[in-house]
């Protein structure tokens, strides 16, 4: 598909791409330039104090499987339950 380069260096995506890709108005949208190809990706921001917790949380699970202290469950059940204690 063809879409024309407008004013303030916009562009419409076809529909039926966004429509493929599930994207909503307000997505971020990563743009990037290789060997003179424009790559658009669709992204997701988090905020930085998130990703903090989740970089300890990672942390905490690494060292629970290295000392071999990591929960096992039977069944996912178990594990639904054990997590909605939390």
């Amino acid at each position: 598909m063809i879409s024309e380069l407008r004013q303030k260096s916009q562009i419409t995506i076809p529909k039926n791409i966004i429509s493929k890709l599930g994207l909503n108005e307000g997505d971020k949208l990563e743009i990037s330039e290789k060997d003179g190809i424009i790559c658009i990706m669709p992204v997701v921001v988090y905020p930085k104090k998130y990703l903090e917790k989740l970089q300890i949380e990672i942390t905490e699970a690494k060292e629970k499987i290295s000392k071999k202290n990591q929960p096992i469950f039977k069944n996912i059940d178990d594990l639904i339950k054990k997590l909605e204690e939390n």
